[in-house]
């Protein structure tokens, strides 16, 4: 099999999440731990970073690649899911896994595939592993798919586990209530690792405090750690500027960052603690490696979705922001962008607080609402009925790129085009308008 016949192989053959949702999503580590075992824990040959949380996971992995890059160290990064290749989720120093690899590892892997039946996230994890250890690197980015306690990437063993935040997402999986979710999340915290937690209120607070207490290690709360004292767009918009001083300690640090999105200056909180306990572990992080890997965290690791910029004329944005604390955020970002008009192309995935997200966006906006080419999508017309009960009117398109083009038509030069809602939204608009990954 070539590249693209191996990627539809596994596509049709193992339980895909991306596609099918809950019935992808399995309570134990026993298969990720067969293929661990089957593979020769390649994870044990390098050290490793967790990441987990609702909101801010990908950006918090991506800056802290950058910055280990910045310092010297070979990288590897490890995110889900992809928006427009798969191999985008498996990335060293920047650069995406070889087709070949991945036509190999597939391929001398099919008969435990067939045996054990991993989905695709545990198949995926499983070459993730593998891939960085046979490139050598020195520390691996390990960002978690879906809760912790019971995700695939929660066999590594890392010299430190981040939980950006908690909200309420994948209730169906992780528990209806922020205390039941903030539980799963916790379960990355290992005996003697230290944690993490950019943001902990209320309950979420009292489940982490637990957990580093009977896993005999240090909390570190970001938000309370590192605060910002200065953020504004630079560079004509090309970079934001940033000035945290540390809460504690008679230190600030001073930096720009390719990182647009305003709520990125929670991840950057998140990011600063991160480095932290990296440099007292014995990462050797210079302050100008730290600087100079924040500001090229896009360039480098080839982020995509956060907040970026897909057209010029008309302007298009999009962000991957996908539950209510996501698409608050995104709104929040909205009301600080100048334009004439506002058009927004909207789709869902139907396991999502749907009512909850839709509340949260602008009534004045003009819609173009669609669905993605994923089972998971919520059907257009029934997302177009649930939005004008509440007062959002658009009209419904059946596919992303039939409402992208709609959009760019009735757009001026001073409209601003949204596209977002789902991260499959976003990735085919991507395709659609060629954007490179």
């Amino acid at each position: 099999m070539n590249y693209q016949e191996t990627i539809a192989y596994l596509e049709s053959s193992l339980p895909m999440f991306q596609r099918t949702g809950a019935a992808a999503y399995k309570a134990n580590l026993d298969t990720s731990e067969a293929l661990d075992q089957y593979d020769g824990s390649p994870h044990q040959s390098y050290l490793c970073v967790h990441v987990g949380g609702t909101n801010g996971k990908g950006s918090v992995s991506h800056a802290l690649a950058s910055i280990l890059q910045s310092a010297g160290y070979k990288v590897g990064l490890c995110t889900s899911p992809h928006l427009i290749d798969f191999r985008e989720r498996i990335r060293v120093n920047g650069e995406k896994i070889r087709e070949e690899y991945v036509v190999d590892y597939v391929a001398s892997h099919k008969e435990i595939f067939e045996e054990i039946k991993p989905s695709f996230f545990e198949m995926f994890v499983a070459m993730a592993f593998s891939y960085f250890a046979d490139e050598a690197v020195d520390v691996a980015v390990i960002e978690v798919g879906l809760g912790g306690r019971l995700d695939s990437t929660n066999i590594i063993q890392p010299i430190l586990s981040i939980v950006t935040n908690v909200s309420l997402d994948h209730t169906d999986l992780l528990g209806n209530t922020i205390e039941a979710i903030a539980k799963e999340k916790a379960g990355i915290v290992k005996l003697g690792v230290p944690v993490v937690v950019g943001d902990a209120r209320g309950p979420v607070r009292g489940v982490f405090t637990n957990a580093a207490t009977n896993q005999e290690t240090t909390l570190t709360i970001a938000s309370n750690t590192w605060k910002c004292v200065e953020q504004r767009l630079c560079d004509e918009g090309k970079l934001q500027h940033f000035h945290f001083e540390h809460a504690y300690k008679k230190e600030s640090v001073i930096f720009d960052t390719d990182l647009l999105g305003a709520v990125q200056v929670w991840n950057l909180a998140t990011v600063l603690s991160g480095v932290d306990l990296l440099r007292a572990h014995g990462c050797a992080i210079s302050d100008e490696a730290l600087k100079d890997g924040l500001l090229h965290v896009v360039e480098r690791t080839h982020l995509l979705g956060r907040w970026q910029w897909l057209n010029e004329n008309p302007r298009v944005v999009c962000d991957t922001g996908h539950n209510v604390d996501g698409i608050r955020s995104v709104t929040a970002q909205l009301r600080n962008t100048k334009y004439e008009k506002l058009r927004m192309i909207i789709g869902l995935t139907g396991d999502k607080d749907i009512r909850g997200i839709l509340l949260q966006l602008p009534k004045e906006a003009q819609y173009y609402f669609t669905q993605a080419a994923v089972p998971r999508a919520l059907k257009v017309e029934d997302l177009q009925q649930r939005a004008a009960d509440l007062e959002l009117v658009g009209n419904a398109y059946a596919s992303v790129a039939e409402a992208l083009h709609a959009a760019m038509k009735d757009a001026t030069p001073e409209d601003l085009i949204f596209v977002g809602g789902s991260t499959y939204v976003v990735g085919e608009a991507m395709q659609e308008l060629k954007i490179p990954n």
